[in-house]
């Protein structure tokens, strides 16, 4: 495949900056790069404006690092919340990647973050919160704290006592029923009455005197 030569007018990401000298494919730079402005072709007369190329650049990357640097200040103070599908004990279907991040940004704050630019070594798949790195620029990177939560309330597991807790309640006598039994006061014995005369007999005896 033909190569040229050609100078890039623009950032291009993986192949260079503005003033950069690169080798493309001939097709690439005529079908592609000359038609969209983002390259010229590396004669004499297109070196003088590597200067002015090399100038403008330096403003671009300047004002990348100003902006990315106030952007790492405001965003490591912010939760980003991301709610998913779980099931009741909490365990979630599917899993939390770089560009659903980036898309919550935008929603919840209006930040515009490239999905590139946020590290996750693996896709997160628990509910919880943790902090995500952010590499924003070669020389400002930052952190954000990213909130799993479920769509759903996540039920708390039921303690079931065990087989030998069972059988030790059994076993074992009841403190409180013990003590009630102890100390169950005994009813006092109850006077009997006296018993009472005979009526009849005192009223046949006051008669004959």
């Amino acid at each position: 495949m033909a190569k040229t030569e050609v100078i890039l007018t623009h950032n291009i990401v993986g192949l260079g900056g503005e003033s950069d000298q690169v080798r493309v494919a001939a097709g690439y730079a005529r079908n592609f790069l000359f038609p969209q402005g983002f390259a010229i072709p590396l004669t004499s007369s297109n070196k003088r404006r590597i200067e002015a190329l090399k100038q403008r650049r330096a403003e671009r990357e300047a004002h990348e690092f100003n902006t990315m640097s106030e952007l790492a200040k405001g965003v490591s103070k912010l939760i980003c919340v991301i709610k998913v599908k779980a099931g009741d004990d909490g365990k979630m279907f599917g899993s939390v990647t770089a560009g659903m991040i980036a898309d919550e940004l935008k929603h919840q704050f209006d930040i515009t973050l490239d999905k590139r630019k946020i590290h996750l070594e693996h896709a997160i798949k628990t509910l919880g919160e943790r902090e995500v790195e952010l590499h924003l620029h070669a020389e400002v990177n930052s952190t954000l704290k990213v909130r799993v939560e479920s769509l759903t309330p996540v039920t708390a597991p039921v303690a079931v006592a065990t087989p030998a807790e069972v059988r030790t309640e059994k076993r074992g006598k009841h403190p409180e029923k013990a003590d009630a039994t102890d100390e169950k006061p005994k009813a006092d014995k109850e006077e009997k009455p006296a018993k009472a005369g005979k009526p009849a007999k005192a009223e046949k005896k006051a008669k004959s005197e």
